[in-house]
C-alpha cells in the first residue's frame, strides 16, 4: 500500500469542500472495498477523507410516503428496518444475500452503490484491463469468462456490477441524492447512476469528481410479492452468476432487474411488460441484445430458470 495522508470530516459540506481542494482525494467510510484495492495499488489515493462522522445514518420516512436513506447507513441496519423489511422486502432480502455479516455490519448505502468489479483480471495487475488502466486491452476476452456479463457489453470490458443491493434498488426505482462541491445538489435516478461500459469502462457512474452521495431515496411502497434469488458458486460470501429482484403483482405484472449479467444493474422496459407472459418471454426481451462468450453462454437460460423460479414463489 502507498503511503496517503489523511483527515476526518464531521459534515458533508466540510467533506465536500475537502475533495474539492485535493483532486487525488477520495471518501472512506466502511472501507470493505477501497482498502482491499488499496493494498493491491489498484486504487492509489493520495489522501483519504474519513466520511464517517457527518450525520447520514438514518432511515426516514419521506413527504410522499417513501423512505430516505442516509449514506452512512450500514447494510445490515438497512435489511433489519421494519418499515424496509415490511414495504421493501426485495431491498432486505438482496442485502442479506451479499457478502458476510461482518462485511456488511461495515458496508455502507453509498459504498455499496460504488464497489468496483470483481472481475479476476481488474484484480490481477499482471494482466491488461481497460477498467484499471485504460487503452491497455481486456483480459476477459480470450480468457476465463464465465462469470462476465452476456449484455450491454463493450469491446473495451464484459465485466459485471458485483452488488446484489443495487439491484434490488433498480427494480425499486430508487434515486440517489448528491451534492457537489460548490454546494449544489441533484437527484440522478438510479437508472441512469450507473454507465454501461463503452470505450470508457474505467468511468463506472455519472458522478464528477468529488461529488458526494447523501442519501438514496425509495418511491412510496408499490406492494405486490417481493423476491429475491440469486445463483451462486457456493451458498454464501459469493458473488452472483445470476440474481434476480422481482415485485410481481397479483394480476401477474410486474417488474424485474437482473445482476451478475452486466455493467450495471439489468433493467429493460420490454422486459417488464412481457412478465405476465411467462419468464420465457420477459428474459428474453431482456436480454435481446445479449453477446455472450461460449463459456458464459448459460446465463441466458439461467436467468429464465432464475426468473422463472421467482415468479413460482411469487405465486406461492
Amino acid at each position: 500500500m502507498k503511503a496517503f495522508t489523511y483527515e476526518r470530516a464531521t459534515s458533508v459540506q466540510q467533506a465536500v469542500s475537502m475533495a474539492a481542494s485535493n483532486p487525488d482525494a477520495r471518501f472512506i467510510a466502511g472501507g470493505t472495498n477501497l482498502l482491499d484495492l488499496m493494498k493491491l495499488q489498484i486504487e492509489t489515493p493520495l489522501h483519504l477523507i474519513d466520511i464517517n462522522h457527518v450525520g447520514l445514518d438514518k432511515i426516514e420516512a419521506t413527504d410522499d410516503g417513501g423512505l430516505r436513506i442516509g449514506a452512512m447507513v450500514r447494510n445490515t441496519a438497512l435489511a433489519a428496518d421494519e418499515h424496509v423489511r415490511r414495504d421493501y422486502s426485495v431491498l432486505s432480502r438482496a442485502l442479506v444475500a451479499g457478502a458476510s455479516g461482518q462485511l456488511r455490519n461495515k458496508a455502507t448505502t453509498a459504498g455499496n452503490l460504488l464497489q468496483r468489479t470483481r472481475c479476476p483480471y481488474f484484480y490481477d495487475t499482471n494482466q491488461p484491463c481497460n477498467k484499471r488502466q485504460p487503452g491497455s486491452g481486456c483480459s476477459a476476452f480470450g480468457g476465463f469468462s464465465r462469470q462476465h456479463a452476456v449484455v450491454g457489453t463493450s469491446e473495451a470490458c464484459i465485466a459485471t456490477h458485483p452488488s446484489d443491493m443495487a439491484i434490488a434498488m433498480r427494480a425499486l426505482d430508487a434515486k440517489v441524492e448528491t451534492v457537489k462541491g460548490d454546494g449544489t445538489r441533484r437527484t440522478i435516478p438510479i437508472a441512469d447512476f450507473h454507465r454501461l461500459p463503452g470505450d470508457t469502462p474505467h468511468i463506472e457512474t455519472n458522478l464528477e469528481r468529488g461529488e458526494f452521495i447523501t442519501a438514496v431515496t425509495l418511491p412510496a411502497p408499490i406492494g405486490g410479492k417481493q423476491i429475491y434469488r440469486k445463483v451462486r458458486d457456493r451458498a454464501s460470501y459469493a458473488f452472483a452468476l445470476v440474481s434476480i429482484a422481482a415485485v410481481v403483482q397479483p394480476d401477474g405484472t410486474g417488474r424485474f432487474a437482473i445482476g451478475g449479467v452486466a455493467h450495471k444493474p439489468w433493467r429493460m422496459g420490454e422486459a417488464d411488460a412481457q412478465l405476465k407472459a411467462g419468464a420465457r418471454e420477459a428474459a428474453r426481451a431482456a436480454l435481446a441484445d445479449a453477446r455472450p462468450t461460449e463459456q458464459n453462454r448459460y446465463k441466458l437460460d439461467l436467468v429464465e430458470r432464475t426468473l422463472g423460479a421467482a415468479l413460482a414463489e411469487a405465486k406461492g
